[in-house]
């Protein structure tokens, strides 16, 4: 008889056989006909206009970061509303430290200026007297 942790090294053998199993099939089965058109960079279905290999805004990225944050965390709100009459007060507790964490979060990003599309250059201080003097 097996111990908990043989079982599960087992099934771990048996899914890692299973994956390559499928890697090696997929290998072996599938054509091999490369063409210019595989090659190229696909669009949407449009042909390509410029450089394809350009660096894309980090707004993009971060604007979609910070809607994944806090979308996946307004969605404990709605189990938590469901129940909250049966939970009693350590839920209203816990849910309201977790809002002021969300709240404190988007205070954060809000202040950093991350919410705003179209963020102002920095402007950077210049040193406006002269350190050298022609003569001296």
């Amino acid at each position: 008889m097996l111990s908990d942790y043989g079982q599960v090294f087992i099934f771990l053998i048996f899914a890692l056989g299973f994956v390559a199993i499928a890697l090696v099939s997929a290998k072996i089965v599938s054509p091999k006909r490369p063409t210019k058109g595989k090659y190229t960079t696909y669009e949407c279905g449009e042909d390509t206009v410029g450089e394809t290999w350009i660096k894309f805004n980090i707004r993009f990225y971060i604007t979609a970061l910070i809607f994944i944050i806090f979308d996946v965390e307004i969605v404990f709100l709605f189990p938590w509303a469901v129940v909250f009459r049966e939970m009693g007060l350590i839920a209203f507790i816990e849910m309201a430290v977790f809002l002021i964490i969300l709240i404190v979060g988007l205070a954060y990003v809000w202040v950093k200026g991350d919410l705003q599309w179209d963020k102002p250059q920095p402007v950077l201080p210049k040193l406006e007297r002269e350190i050298f003097k022609a003569g001296n």
